[in-house]
């Protein structure tokens, strides 16, 4: 920058601190206060010695710090989560380390704890310097869950992109600010980023090419399954959701795709979804190599998993029938809705308007299942179109697309009732203006149904007292509360205000009924939620009763065994989602109790929907066929309709399982899991021990950065069943430090928590809060510490020198050890490897010579044990320490090119690992792909192909062709970028801390 008086420059300056993680800075260095230059970092100035364990716990904060290993072999994050993790779910996580690019596919069993390991995932490539932004992408219902678990669990700040966060960024920011550079860690949802505003504003800042960095770092996808080509009648077809993935995933480094149900069944439709994973080693339409799948791939069932004495982890899942004794009344109504679908379906077959008359008349059955009200909501809706002035007689092309795009909309994810139910009503009236007009048999058979619903909507019908029986004798048996809990779940939101007022009204209301609804804000359904996951000695609330948009993801399982379905889900996903809210990570009890509503009448022609046993026993097959598969099939899920209406009394399974055969070994669980969990626990357990990541340690950190900070200590106070100083009350702070105490309080009774260090104490409880590595205390007081390096000598909190005693036999004369932090980095300054490292050496009255066995500078250091040192002795040391200055600083340096030395041979051999994976990688996609493309024969039963499958199937055809001729430049292109990140390897070296060693015939005061 130039002026008519001084020359000034623009510095742009690159953070070394780990808080930063690599973050840059542009600042006018002549104006900038306090702006100095440090030539190099030189050796800790001798003003003095510090209690031992101060110097232990500053050490202990560089050492956490130094997160970038060449090790893959130490682990973290598990250290920095606020929840007790299981060891099988470090799997990812250790895959994920030892991958030079994470592309992961966790299709774990619902309820395994997959968000956990996600935010492992995501945590241990953030403290590694290999990711920094993230971008989670996911259901609507699901963005809330999401960033309160990696605020809360995680300590991490994720933004929910939605339009009111653009509108909230563009009044604070401008019209041009992007919501997609707005933060380093966001959340979306895929269906509304998948088009309008959302995909507007990520291709704006797409670049046209991928590049080398990519773009973003980590992506993760949870749902997956919801990203795959959906299933057509003979082939997948590729969704909005599917294009959305494929247009932003290449430019992203990292890939994490999260869903219990992996395969659908279609292997055009699995091998897409592998292909939006990692287009490196899987191809659309290609069968995946079983090697690289298991690469990849991580499934684990709830029934393989088990504890070190072989009892299983989880509880057995039981499937029950909720006896419902229908009058004579409803079954009558419900054959006369039947009556009337059969009657329309006839007509309009023949005038080609069948899909709108099914839709419609599927969900008249759904809603009357559900209860009268929702019933008598959705047949007015109907009743109204059908009367409309703008009713169409005729149906052309643009028309039907119009009318499969609502329904489309109308089967959407939501986390709003409301929107569900609006978009319901708006795909109910495009059909019902669609449709013939109504015969005088017709109209008449909609008065009577009409007529019953307004009348019954005000009701309790027979399922409504069924359900008010169970809960007399399971919940208040002899007209006294017990502590169980139930949760009561349906659909609509209809249902669930009906189903309110006559639980209040027969005195289940009150603070005993929690409820959730998609209309709540989240202030609003957090307290519910904290009431039923409370303890029942303290909580009141045994009933939840909730809507699907409302709870899905919500864990409601610490003190809740019991589910009813208020309707029997049409959708098999929809139930297992359902279930999966207790049937989860953390369940108590040793069996999970489902029921499903079924007619509790002799079966008869009158029978209302199918029979109880049939029912039962074709869930009995869904569940069978979830676990060997993931999920259910495609082919199986239409015939739910029939089943539950009566119309089928079983599952045709034939073609479904065929296709399982297929598919089977694609989605094969691993079962020997003992020995695998085993070694994942002992290498959880060496990094512990290693890093010192033991409570005691990470508590005195804590101790000693209050105390650094003028703060009030930790008060130990006593908890039930908790040992003795384990367990302290958080004390007053202010200022920057006031937020430290957020979380504190108890989410139903509100009342402060005291805080613990230590996972075993505070697992499976909720009166006490987990202060982890990563918790806002421990931050403050680490990077306190950690701000020590470079403290100046006129605001130094530390002298950052101490001295030990060791035994004569050991040394004979005064020694010193120097604690360094070595900073390993490669092309572009790319972080590669963080250590402490250690070199010393003997301090003689006019030299210093430096001792080479860096095992025999431990030693001392093991051995030594702390001591004053007397002011004649610590004169001496300081003498001896300033007059060998230069040398010491040597001896310092040519330890760090000794260790630059091994490391290069270890981070060279990983360098050319990963050169010979891309390499093979990429030649096996070119020859699966070639081979492909040579079969040139056309798949089976191609004539009976529509005209958009037909298009897919070119389409995939030229994707395939495209992606064959990219090969060749892309494995230049990689080979590039792994060359440039391991090249130019150099060091930094850090020194952190001056240890005196002296023999204890010496002396200094202990």
């Amino acid at each position: 920058m130039e002026s008519s008086a001084v020359s000034q420059n623009v510095v742009t300056l690159s953070s070394i601190d780990e808080d930063g993680l690599g973050e840059e800075l542009e600042v006018v260095w002549e104006i900038e206060p306090g702006a100095q230059v440090i030539e190099r970092a030189g050796l800790p100035e001798i003003t003095g010695q510090d209690d031992a364990t101060t110097l232990d716990a500053f050490l202990d904060a560089v050492r956490w710090g130094a997160a970038t290993n060449a090790d893959r072999g130490f682990l973290q994050a598990p250290f920095r989560s606020g929840v007790s993790i299981e060891a099988f779910q470090l799997d990812p996580l250790v895959r994920a380390i030892d991958m030079a690019r994470v592309n992961l596919l966790i299709a774990d069993d619902v309820g395994l704890g997959k968000t956990i390991e996600a935010g492992l995932v995501i945590q241990e490539l953030l403290l590694r310097h290999r990711a920094r932004t993230t971008l989670i992408v996911c259901p609507a219902s699901l963005q809330e869950k999401w960033r309160v678990e990696m605020l809360e669990k995680f300590g991490l700040d994720f933004r929910v992109v939605d339009s009111a966060y653009i509108k909230r960024l563009r009044r604070e920011r401008g019209i041009h600010a992007n919501p997609w550079t707005s933060h380093p860690r966001l959340i979306t949802s895929m269906d509304w980023a998948k088009s309008g505003e959302g995909l507007r504003t990520i291709r704006d800042v797409l670049p046209p090419h991928v590049g080398h960095p990519r773009k973003f770092d980590l992506l993760i996808v949870d749902e997956a399954h919801n990203i795959a080509p959906s299933a057509g009648a003979n082939y997948a077809l590729e969704s909005q959701r599917t294009r959305f993935i494929r247009t932003i995933g290449p430019h992203f480094q990292h890939r994490l795709f999260l869903t219990a149900t992996p395969h659908n069944g279609y292997t055009e439709s699995f091998t897409a979804l592998l292909e939006l994973l990692d287009d490196q080693r899987f191809a659309r339409n290609i069968l995946p190599d079983e090697k690289r799948l298991n690469q990849v791939m991580i499934r684990r069932l709830k029934s393989d998993l088990v504890d070190a004495d072989g009892n299983p982890l989880y509880p057995q899942r039981k499937l029950q029938a909720l006896s419902i004794p229908y009058t004579e009344e409803e079954r009558a109504i419900h054959h006369k809705l039947i009556d009337y679908c059969a009657s329309r379906e006839r007509e309009d077959s023949e005038s080609g308007n069948a899909f709108g008359t099914t839709f419609i008349n599927q969900l008249l059955k759904k809603r009357l299942f559900s209860s009268p009200a929702a019933f008598a909501f959705t047949l007015e809706k109907h009743l109204q179109s059908l009367s409309n002035e703008t009713r169409q007689k005729r149906s052309d092309a643009l028309d039907e697309r119009i009318l499969r795009k609502a329904i489309l909309k109308a089967e959407e994810d939501y986390a709003d009732d409301r929107e569900v139910e609006n978009a319901q009503s708006e795909a109910v009236e495009e059909a019902s203006r669609r449709a013939q007009p109504l015969s005088d048999e017709q109209r008449q058979i909609l008065d009577e149904l009409r007529q019953w619903a307004q009348r019954a909507k005000n009701q309790t019908d027979s399922k409504a007292q069924a359900i008010l029986d169970w809960l007399t004798a399971n919940l208040r048996p002899n007209g006294e509360w017990n502590d169980r809990r139930v949760i009561l779940f349906t659909e609509y939101r209809t249902t669930h205000q009906w189903m309110h007022e006559i639980l209040v009204s027969h005195g289940f209301g009150g603070d005993r009924l929690g409820i959730l609804h998609g209309g709540l804000s989240q202030d609003d359904r957090e307290p519910v939620k904290a009431a039923f996951q409370a303890s029942p000695k303290i909580s009141p609330v045994r009933i939840l009763l909730a809507t699907d948009a409302a709870s899905e993801g919500i864990d409601l399982q610490n003190h809740c065994n019991c589910l009813i379905h208020l309707e029997i889900p049409y959708n098999p996903n929809v139930m297992e989602q359902r279930n999966g809210r207790i049937d989860r990570h953390g369940q108590k009890e040793k069996e999970v109790l489902i029921w499903h509503p079924v007619d509790g009448g002799p079966g008869s022609d009158e029978q209302v929907g199918g029979h109880g046993e049939d029912i039962l026993r074709a869930l009995r097959k869904l569940e069978s066929m979830r676990a060997d598969m993931g999920s259910v099939n495609p082919v199986i899920a239409p015939q739910m309709s029939g089943l539950i209406e009566g119309s089928l009394t079983d599952l045709d399974t034939r073609l479904a399982e065929a296709k399982i055969a297929k598919a089977r070994r694609f989605v094969r669980a691993e079962r020997e899991l003992k020995e695998r969990v085993a070694k994942l626990h002992d290498r959880l357990f060496a990094t512990r021990q290693d890093f010192h990541l033991t409570p005691e340690h990470i508590q005195m950190a804590v101790v000693t950065g209050l105390a650094l900070a003028g703060r009030p200590p930790l008060e130990p106070v006593d908890l039930d069943d908790a040992p003795s100083g384990r367990v302290f009350r958080m004390p007053s702070l202010s200022g920057s430090w006031a937020r430290c105490l957020e979380g504190l309080r108890h989410p139903h009774t509100q009342h402060i928590r005291p805080i613990t260090f230590d996972h075993e104490v505070a697992s499976g409880r909720d009166d006490v809060v987990l202060v982890h590595l990563n918790h806002r205390l421990v931050q403050m007081c680490l990077r306190l510490l950690r701000a020590e390096v470079w403290a100046q000598d006129d605001v130094k909190k530390l002298h950052r020198v101490t001295v030990r005693s060791v035994p004569d036999d050991l040394i004979d004369d005064p020694a010193v050890a120097i604690v360094s932090r070595l900073v390993v980095t490669g092309g572009n300054h790319h972080r590669l490897h963080e250590e402490l490292t250690v070199s010393g050496g003997y301090l003689r009255d006019r030299s210093f010579r430096r001792e080479e066995a860096v095992t025999r500078v431990q030693r001392w250091l093991d051995v030594g044990h702390p001591v004053t040192a007397g002011d004649g002795l610590f004169d001496t040391l300081r003498e001896r320490f300033d007059s060998s200055h230069e040398s010491i600083l040597r001896a310092v340096e040519s330890r760090s090119k000794e260790r630059l030395e091994f490391l290069g041979n270890t981070l060279r051999s990983r360098k050319e690992r990963e050169v010979t994976d891309i390499h093979a990688v990429l030649n096996e996609l070119e020859t699966a792909i070639r081979g492909e493309l040579q079969k040139d024969e056309q798949p089976e039963q191609f004539s009976l192909f529509s005209e958009d499958e037909r298009t897919q199937l070119r389409r995939d055809t030229a994707a395939l062709e495209a992606r064959l001729e990219r090969v060749p430049t892309e494995r230049e292109q990689e080979e590039r970028a792994i060359e440039a990140r391991y090249a130019k390897l150099d060091d930094c070296t850090f020194p952190v801390a001056v240890i005196f060693l002296v023999p204890e015939s010496m002396g200094g005061a202990v």
